[in-house]
């Protein structure tokens, strides 16, 4: 069971990069044939859990109350085309291809196969085999070669089949991708993209569920995002092409089927800003990825029940968007981070230490964080469930945090 624990008093660093323009952002969900994700919701949580009888629900994705929310309402009113979130991706790497023609691909089944979550279906047939590169099952090669690549002056987009294979390439990403700008004077400039599946699916096993922003939020010269929005996907996916830095950009293995409608002209977002997704008065709750969706269920028992949580998306991993959160902790005064990552070491950790190190005055509670358990994400369903942070344990925390 995913646990609360107070702020940590870690350190971390950030760093700055180039802006792209801004859009405001929607939000919602659908298609892929397997289900989604399941959640305990409606029931105040409790420790006790009848395996014989329980049977979990479908979580409810575009669950938020009383508050009007541009981003929340109905997607049918909603100007320009509607997408999946793996078509958004890739809407937005054809475009980018289109427009550059440095910007290559390269990866295991990524050709004509179109990747093992169809992110690149049918580019190989319209761009060629040169700029849709399969490769061997060798991550750590095809990952120095991506870095290579750029170096010359290509744009390559480097994507692991699942995240948990990156760990192969660990050396060529921490040692060459984040370090040679700095290490070549500034001769190389490194513009390359690392994406790829990650988090905890539906019963894919501990080595297919892994959540690496741990791992390499440390590395030097990398800046990471999570999309979680067919929305925030093509605009992320835009501005990570484009920009000068390599970034890791964080895709959720069950958040490919989210629909949303997103607009018919090109836009591209920021790197390094956090998106507001519901404004509120009594706490800030801080998260990203597939934990926007546990949250924003919450929230709609939250106001049913009296609180008025402010909901915001950080998006940016590495950096942290201190303005947009220190806005929101300044007037709410109290703050929870939610993630589905590790406690220990995790995003919430260097989250919660950014908070204290700047905001510490403004708070009047503590920071509670909720986090992954510390194991090996299980095979069983129910007890993979249990090891992620669930929406009545998000509502426990903020009635505590409110008391």
């Amino acid at each position: 069971m995913a646990t609360l624990f107070q702020g940590l008093p870690s350190s971390t660093a950030f760093s700055s990069s180039n802006k792209f323009n801004h859009v405001p952002a929607p939000t919602s969900f659908s298609e892929r044939k397997s289900s989604i994700v399941t959640v305990r919701s409606d029931a105040r949580w409790s420790p006790v859990l009848n395996y014989a009888t329980h049977k979990p629900q479908r979580l409810i994705t575009n669950a938020v109350a009383t508050k009007a929310d541009s981003s929340l309402a109905s997607t049918s009113s909603k100007p320009g085309h509607e997408l999946l979130l793996f078509e958004a991706l890739r809407e937005g790497l054809e475009e980018e291809m289109e427009r550059d023609p440095c910007v290559c691909v390269m990866g295991e089944d990524v050709g004509h196969y179109g990747g093992s979550y169809k992110v690149t279906k049918g580019l190989a047939t319209k761009f060629g085999d040169l700029r849709v590169l399969d490769t061997p099952i060798a991550e750590n090669s095809f990952t120095g070669m991506g870095i290579g690549a750029a170096m010359t002056g290509l744009r390559p987009i480097i994507e692991g089949m699942n995240m948990g294979f990156l760990l192969l390439a660990f050396n060529q990403i921490s040692n060459n991708c984040g370090m040679l700008h700095y290490t070549s004077g500034g001769q190389f400039k490194i513009p390359v993209v690392i994406r790829g599946p990650g988090g905890v699916g539906r019963q894919l096993g501990a080595e297919h569920s892994q959540r690496l922003e741990s791992y390499f939020q440390s590395i030097p010269g990398i800046q990471m995002v999570a999309c979680s929005t067919p929305y925030n996907a093509k605009g992320l996916m835009k501005a990570a092409i484009r920009s000068e830095n390599p970034v890791i950009l964080f895709e959720h293995v069950l958040l490919y089927n989210l629909k949303d409608r997103i607009p018919d002209e090109e836009y591209v977002l920021s790197l390094e800003e956090a998106e507001m997704v519901r404004p509120g008065e009594h706490v800030t709750i801080l998260t990203y990825s597939r934990m926007r969706y546990h949250v924003m269920q919450a929230a709609k028992t939250l106001v049913n029940k009296g609180y008025d949580p402010e909901v915001i998306d950080i998006r940016s991993l590495k950096p942290f968007d201190l303005h947009t959160i220190g806005k929101s902790v300044k007037k709410t005064h109290r703050v929870l981070i939610v993630e589905e990552c590790m406690r220990t070491g995790g995003i919430g950790a260097s989250l919660t230490a950014a908070i204290t190190e700047n905001f510490n005055d403004d708070l009047d509670a503590p920071i509670v964080c909720l986090s992954s358990q510390d194991v090996p994400t299980p095979y069983a369903g129910t007890l993979e469930e249990w090891t992620v942070v669930q929406p009545a344990q998000i509502v426990t925390a903020v009635e505590q945090l409110c008391q």
